[in-house]
């Protein structure tokens, strides 16, 4: 089927099945009948196109890069039609436009909602919603190991040691994400218990803090978070999605002191600690510091909760932190902090070996002795301007769609980082319901794009302009 890796898509559908199974199993748990007949169709329909896809016949001839990213787009197409499936049946007269905005929304961790009142919506309706941020978080993160032949060198040792990966090592790497990623998921599910946040809403939080998702199972924060206790807890709990799925992992099996597994990770340590400090010094007026924590903490994980308390001064630097993101190798999106370090440092070198032409300036990342070359750093600028130029397309098109400017400015930055308007971007009452259909498919498209982009877009760059 032109080339494309369908038995790498075989999994997920297997797997949605399995959900599917699971909302079934629940549904008669706690007798909540109204759309059980939808998880069947889900049910049956994503095991027959899982088997068929694992059936297909692969060529022998090496499968080249270019395949893969068509495979990993036609992924986030075809996976979530499965997936608006219980919301297209479902007893709420969902459209098919409005279905697959949702699941588009889900399985790429932004969180946009044509939901308008949560507490209405059927109890397994909402776990299923969850789970399409969570099976969407770990297409992600397979993927990244799928196209690792993309990314540059220094990226990979973050990793492995490992020059290039062949099929054994692809396979090694995915069977561990797929365990870290449920161990993580179990683990932040048992601590939300422990902090007395009731077993619905824990699970659904589990499924969205993992995957740096932005559904909530219910129409506020405020309704689940209570405490300044849950407030630290789930603060800390986001940063599941801003560090490596591989830092814990790397923690426990810590073996000859290799500090590359670890540079990404201390640069964020620092990146996040100097934001805190600086919030706490000049942010923190009116003894609020637990929300800026908390808010913080949300913009640079790319999951975007808040609390619901105004927060207009402090807009644009939450929108920077949402740019900017956080690991390479977690469910988070932006334009990963490592990169924009690097891109800073390399650019003040530049400006100091001018001024100082006797002196000798090292592109060396701290932790390591890795050295950026001229090569990653031309990507790492073309990254920023594929951002900017995707930025002004949308706005440019929800403007002209009677968005004002300003929230058209917002959202464009939210749809291209995968994260969910709320009150610390001075969007929470946007509906999405009222938008026009064209808008809605370009959301879809730039929200596709926002997750994929240095998949795809930076490899055709790589192609043309970096040849060797």
């Amino acid at each position: 089927m032109f080339g494309l890796q369908i038995r790498y898509l075989s999994f997920f559908f297997g797997l949605i099945s399995v959900l599917s199974f699971f909302n079934i199993i629940y549904s008669y748990y706690l007798n909540l009948y109204l759309n059980l007949d939808t998880y069947y169709f889900s049910f049956i329909i994503s095991l027959i196109i899982s088997i068929l896809f694992y059936r297909i016949k692969i060529t022998e001839k090496k499968t080249n890069i270019y395949n893969k990213i068509l495979t990993v787009f036609f992924g986030y197409v075809l996976i979530p039609l499965v997936l608006s499936i219980p919301f297209y049946l479902s007893i709420y007269n969902f459209t098919f436009l409005d279905s697959f905005f949702e699941s588009v929304s889900g399985f790429t961790s932004t969180g946009f909602t044509i939901f308008e009142n949560i507490k209405h919506i059927d109890q397994s309706l909402i776990l299923w919603r969850s789970s399409t941020q969570w099976i969407g978080g770990l297409y992600f993160l397979f993927s990244i190991i799928f196209l690792i032949d993309i990314y540059d060198e220094s990226f990979k040792k973050t990793l492995t040691n490992y020059i290039s990966f062949n099929n054994s090592e692809v396979l090694k790497q995915a069977i561990k994400i797929f365990f870290l990623y449920s161990g993580l998921t179990l683990l932040i599910f048992i601590i939300l218990n422990i902090v007395s946040i009731r077993t619905f809403d824990s699970l659904n939080l589990a499924f969205t803090l993992i995957s740096s998702g932005g559904f909530l199972p219910v129409d506020d924060l405020s309704n689940i978070i209570k405490e300044n206790s849950q407030i630290i807890i789930l603060s800390l709990l986001m940063l599941c999605s801003f560090f490596s799925i591989f830092f814990g992992y790397n923690l426990i099996f810590f073996r000859n002191k290799n500090l590359n597994f670890f540079y990404e990770d201390l640069h964020l340590i620092i990146y996040f600690v100097i934001v805190l400090t600086v919030f706490f010094l000049f942010f923190s007026f009116d003894n609020d510091f637990l929300i800026s924590l908390l808010s913080v903490s949300s913009s640079i994980s790319n999951i975007g909760f808040s609390l619901e308390l105004e927060q207009s001064n402090l807009v644009l630097i939450y929108l920077i932190l949402v740019i900017i993101g956080g690991s390479f190798f977690s469910t988070s999106s932006g334009l990963r902090f490592i990169k924009v370090y690097s891109l800073f440092k390399y650019s003040i070198n530049q400006i100091l070996s001018f001024s100082k032409p006797k002196n000798i300036f090292m592109n060396k990342l701290l932790f390591t002795k890795i050295n950026f070359d001229f090569n990653e750093i031309n990507k790492y600028f073309l990254t920023i301007l594929i951002f900017i130029f995707s930025l002004l397309i949308l706005t440019s098109l929800l403007s002209l769609s009677d968005i004002g400017f300003e929230n058209s400015f917002k959202l464009a930055i939210l749809t291209l980082m995968n994260t969910v308007n709320s009150s610390i971007y001075g969007l929470n009452d946007f509906s999405f319901n009222n938008l026009h259909f064209l808008i809605k498919y370009t959301l879809i498209f730039f929200m596709i794009i926002g997750r994929i982009e240095l998949l795809t877009i930076l490899l055709l760059i790589k192609k043309f302009l970096f040849k060797n």
